[in-house]
C-alpha cells in the first residue's frame, strides 16, 4: 500500500521561542555573575594626565639678550667686541643648548653684525633664537 500524507487542515506547527530565550539569559547571568573580574585599569599602558608642568619664568640664566645698535654689541648691558661675545656664548652653552638668545637689533645697526652674532649662536648650537627689530 501506498501511504499518502494527509493534508492536515488548519495551523502549521510553531516553535516556541519563549524556553529558548530564557536558557540564554540564565547562562548570560550564569556567566556575568561568574566571571572573575581582573583590574583592567592596571593594564592599561597610558599616560594618565596629571598636574601640568609649570613652565619656569625666564630669568637671566635662561635667556641671553644681545642689542645690536650703531656703536656696535652689547650684551647684559656691557659693550663688547664679537670675540668677546664668542667666548660669553660658549660659555652660555656649556649649561645648555635650550637657553634662548634674543638679538635686538636698532633701525641704523648693522646687518653684518647680526648676520655675524647668528653665525656666532650656530656655531655654539644655540637653536633658540629671536631676532627683534627695535
Amino acid at each position: 500500500m501506498i501511504a499518502r500524507k494527509r493534508k492536515v487542515s488548519g495551523e502549521s506547527p510553531k516553535l516556541d521561542m519563549t524556553p529558548m530565550i530564557d536558557v540564554v539569559f540564565q547562562l548570560l547571568i550564569f556567566f556575568v555573575v561568574t566571571l572573575k573580574q581582573e583590574d583592567i585599569f592596571s593594564k592599561l599602558i597610558t599616560n594618565r594626565p596629571g598636574t601640568p608642568p609649570t613652565a619656569p619664568d625666564p630669568t637671566p640664566d635662561q635667556q641671553a639678550i644681545v642689542l645690536s645698535a650703531e656703536e656696535g654689541i652689547t650684551y647684559g648691558g656691557h659693550p663688547m667686541s664679537l670675540t668677546r661675545l664668542d667666548e660669553v656664548l660658549a660659555q652660555r652653552a656649556k649649561y645648555g643648548k635650550e637657553i634662548m638668545v634674543l638679538i635686538k637689533c636698532t633701525q641704523g645697526s648693522n646687518h653684518g653684525l647680526l648676520v655675524q652674532t647668528l653665525d656666532l649662536c650656530n656655531k655654539h648650537k644655540l637653536s633658540n633664537l629671536s631676532v627683534l627689530s627695535l
